[in-house]
């Protein structure tokens, strides 16, 4: 009993060091590592003190107040404390990836729930990084720079990928898509990845089926094909017929595949986080931020309602478009997050269609252009674009040859500005001039003020003579240099620019399917021409609508005006007075007054713990050439100053070492 007693004494003491630690510490610290420093510390630390003092005493007849009352007490568990934050800045100190991916999302679930799923995490993580130390990805990435080990490499990376499975197999497809950050031999190797997943069985379909719908299926359907006509890792798709005899597609997603993305991607970004730490080549390739970027994305497409809206959203930004596409209906009535019912179109993929193109007599060359100027429209007027335009997703209307877009689980969107800065993009390389395609670069990169033009456009330049006097701009290789260029002067890419471009190079893979001399760039050309003289020619030939138009910008403009006379005169006297004084300084930007802040502060807690630590030390000496009896006073004093100038020092040394993570 007397022991039980001293046993919740010791988890007492230890929910205190955790909480105090914790709020020491910071409040968004690694879960685990701040346990584990926890443990250790009450273990060492209740050891110590019994084996040095308790054993010695008959301390388990003592009251509570007595034993908490004792100076031995009072070090012991300042000990734990200052033990706890040490461990946990060792911690921190050898953990390269800082919060975890996982943990950002459990922070708000119960201590049950993380505690199983970090279990969960770390197994499959010991598992994923067990297979790549097999496949020699930690050895070969050491030289993945020499081009005699990137075949090498390019092989480990594969067969780990392949091997972990599920989502990872699924993410080197993705990375075999990304021709402008990879070289030709990691492409060719990535490409041989094959995720062959087996087709739910029939009593599950049924089972999707009577859950997801809003009536049971057999008064929706008058006819369901079992046998699905595609299968993926997120779901299958079947044919079937409406009760109206429309002829439909159903898409169903996969029942296990949430769960899938809940452990799987978190253990993807995990792996990213231990590649990039690992190589300066997978940092520069920013293949953490590849990893993020999929896994963010993946986690919208298994939510197939977001389909349906991007679906629906594509088709009434493209209902009054010159170049006509066809996009499947949509039965909103039927669909929602597990499932979507379409419209089926007969018809083929461009990739197997050269029997079509001659049956139908379609110019191939107007098919591509169609499909191209369509894409054009979405990215730099619309601004919501499909991003995903490979073969695969290009059909042949079997009816009239229309082009038909499917498959829109991944669609991109572009701001006003970013869509400015695609259009002077592109006429920069038809007019071969560095300083427009400059313009263009800084609206659609991120901290475009850091940009040195000068520099920025000599390398331009250079990218622009090796793709000049040819017969067809080579896309892929123009993009892939753009993006060194944007990463070596320490700038990037909006996140949906980054999307566009490569959309553009999954495009222009997809329309040199269709007609191999097709060249984007040289398109592009009399696309901006076309839209030109359209925009000239609007006002003449809708004269009432440019009429209305003119109508709403003077209404907008009118109260504007009024007021520019007395704001002039005011402006003027101001200016007489010597009212008006230029004012700019460090704290005019917020980020930079943000960061003067956070080093103000930190340089102060800084100060304040070498004045506590130099004043204890100076009394720990007073007190060596005084015999009275205060001298433990000024003893306590010392010591105590000491304990607190360690425990800022060490909350100081883990907001460091965070700030170098960031």
């Amino acid at each position: 009993m007397v022991f039980l007693k001293f046993l919740s004494q010791i988890i007492l003491v230890s929910g205190l060091i955790y909480i105090v630690s914790g709020r020491l510490v910071g409040s968004t610290i690694h879960f685990m590592r701040r346990v584990l420093s926890v443990v250790i510390s009450v273990t060492l630390t209740s050891f110590v003190y019994w084996y040095s003092y308790l054993r010695h005493t008959d301390f388990l007849s003592e009251t509570m107040m007595q034993t908490v009352t004792e100076v031995s007490t009072l070090i012991w568990i300042g000990s734990m404390l200052l033990i706890s934050m040490l461990l946990y800045l060792v911690f921190e100190l050898f953990d390269s990836s800082g919060i975890t991916a996982g943990e950002r999302r459990n922070g708000q679930k119960s201590l049950l729930f993380r505690l199983r799923s970090y279990w969960r995490q770390q197994k499959r993580l010991r598992q994923v990084l067990r297979i790549a130390v097999t496949n020699g990805v930690v050895q070969t990435i050491k030289y993945a720079r020499q081009r005699e080990n990137e075949k090498e490499l390019a092989v480990a990376l594969r067969a780990t990928l392949e091997q972990c499975g599920g989502i990872f197999i699924k993410f080197g497809q993705v990375l075999s898509t990304r021709k402008e950050l990879f070289t030709p031999v990691f492409i060719e190797e990535l490409e041989r990845l094959q995720h062959r997943v087996k087709p739910l069985p029939a009593e599950q379909v049924t089972k999707i089926l009577e859950s997801s719908l809003p009536q049971p299926s057999n008064e929706v359907f008058s006819q369901f094909q079992m046998e699905p006509i595609a299968s993926a890792s997120i779901g299958q798709v079947h044919k079937a017929r409406l009760k109206n005899y429309d002829e439909v597609v159903v898409k169903l997603l996969r029942p296990e595949v949430k769960g899938i993305m809940r452990d799987d991607l978190e253990i993807l970004e995990e792996f990213a986080n231990w590649l990039t730490a690992k190589s300066t080549w997978a940092e520069s390739l920013g293949f953490r931020e590849l990893a993020v970027g999929f896994a963010d994305g993946l986690r919208e497409e298994i939510h197939l309602d977001i389909e349906v809206r991007n679906t629906l959203q594509v088709k009434n930004a493209l209902a009054k478009s010159d170049y006509q596409v066809r996009i499947p209906k949509i039965y909103t009535t039927y669909s929602n997050e597990n499932i979507i019912v379409m419209e089926y179109i007969r018809g083929q993929s461009v990739a197997d269609g050269a029997s079509e193109f001659k049956r139908l007599s379609i110019n191939r060359r107007q098919f591509a252009r169609t499909i191209l100027y369509s894409f054009f429209e979405q990215m730099l007027f619309s601004g919501i674009f499909h991003a995903d335009p490979h073969p695969g997703n290009i059909y042949i209307d079997e009816k009239d040859g229309t082009p038909v877009l499917l498959d829109f689980g991944a669609v991109g969107r572009l701001g006003a500005t970013q869509q400015e800065g695609l259009k002077l993009f592109l006429m920069g390389i038809q007019l071969n001039d560095s300083s427009i395609l400059y313009d263009g670069l800084t609206l659609l990169v991120e901290n475009a003020d850091h940009a040195e033009r000068a520099r920025m456009e000599q390398a331009i330049d250079q990218i622009l003579l090796k793709i000049s006097y040819v017969d067809r701009i080579p896309t892929e290789e123009l993009i892939h240099a753009l993006f060194m260029v944007v990463r070596d002067f320490g700038l990037a890419f909006y996140p949906a620019v980054g999307l566009a471009l490569r959309s553009l190079v999954t495009l222009d893979g997809t329309l040199r399917v269709i007609d191999s001399r097709f060249d984007i760039f040289t398109e592009a050309k009399d696309f901006s021409a076309t839209y030109m003289r359209a925009s000239l020619l609007k006002p003449f030939k809708e004269p009432m609508a440019t009429k209305e138009r003119l109508q709403e910008e003077l209404s907008m403009l009118i109260p504007t005006l009024r007021k520019m006379p007395r704001r002039v005169d005011q402006l003027i006297q101001r200016v007489e007075s010597g009212k008006i004084i230029l004012h700019h300084d460090v704290f005019s930007d917020e980020h930079n007054a943000r960061f003067i802040t956070h080093l103000f502060a930190r340089f102060v807690l800084l100060l304040v713990g070498i004045t506590f630590g130099i004043i204890s030390v100076a009394l720990l000496a007073i007190s060596q050439f005084i015999h009275d009896s205060y001298a433990i006073y000024l003893n306590t004093a010392a010591y105590l100053g000491l304990f607190l100038c360690a425990i800022l020092l060490v909350r100081l040394s883990i907001q460091a070492l965070r700030s170098m993570k960031q």
